[in-house]
């Protein structure tokens, strides 16, 4: 059986966690690692100035004092490692599609995952409802079951958002890619209880670019978006663009 390392950004109590680990501990065996807390927006975040603390739960899960990304090198870099095939995160509560990606600790325990060398999967709800975790369960233990006879790629990481309804009304799965939000909107001023200033971010932006290639259209449209993510961040479409740019102000650089 091949062996998962599932972890999460919602926190090792969250209930997509849980969804994820009953459907995938049927065809693999599952260990959890996720935070003790929500880490929502933690992004790549490391901590590097206090220790990690392990505790293990009634359950089987381990929960810790860290982010996303602490979670999935503890569990893949460190002497409470195990050998691992595929590292699985979420399922978040909510999407997390366009620029998203950018901010989610679910993308980035997946990315983590990658970076330790392993194929990895992010899952997310397309939509915050907060059920339907088992939906998305089912269409990422489909996905697994098939790797054991065709692997992915070791430097794989899709990023898989699935609509909030039963799995029987699911019209299909897209390959996509990330759509584009509108900037968020403006960060909102207020005061705490000693009339001291303070700021919440506002919401999100809307989309910007959610054409019928996106991951936006996709889910929008009843499917399972599944977009691959490279870690290679270069904008070789800027390249020869900046080196034009170099050439024309070389005598005043």
């Amino acid at each position: 059986m091949m062996k998962l390392l599932v972890s999460n950004d919602d926190g090792v109590h969250a209930p997509g966690i849980a969804a994820l680990y009953d459907a995938l501990n049927e065809i693999a065996q599952v260990r959890v690692i996720a935070p003790d807390r929500n880490c929502s927006g933690a992004s790549n975040s490391l901590t590097l100035h206090n220790p990690l603390r392990v505790q293990k739960l009634d359950n089987g899960f381990f929960s810790l004092n860290g982010t996303p990304t602490d979670c999935v090198h503890l569990g893949t870099n460190s002497p409470l490692a195990d050998d691992v095939d595929l590292v699985v995160s979420g399922i978040n509560d909510g999407p997390n599609m366009g620029d998203d990606v950018l901010y989610s600790g679910t993308v980035a325990a997946a990315m983590e995952g990658r970076y330790m060398g392993l194929p990895s999967i992010a899952v997310s709800m397309g939509d915050r409802t907060h059920d339907y975790y088992e939906t998305a369960a089912r269409v990422v233990a489909d996905i697994v079951s098939k790797m054991a006879d065709k692997p992915l790629r070791l430097d794989t990481i899709l990023n898989i958002n699935v609509p909030a309804v039963p799995y029987e009304e699911l019209k299909g799965i897209k390959i996509t890619r990330l759509g584009r939000r509108h900037r968020a909107e403006t960060m909102v001023e207020s005061s705490d209880p000693f009339g001291r200033k303070i700021y919440w971010y506002g919401p999100i932006g809307g989309h910007q670019d959610d054409g019928e290639d996106t991951d936006f259209y996709a889910v929008r449209e009843g499917y399972v978006s599944i977009t691959p993510i490279s870690l290679d961040m270069t904008a070789r479409v800027h390249q020869d663009t900046l080196a034009s740019w170099l050439e024309e102000t070389k005598d005043s650089l």
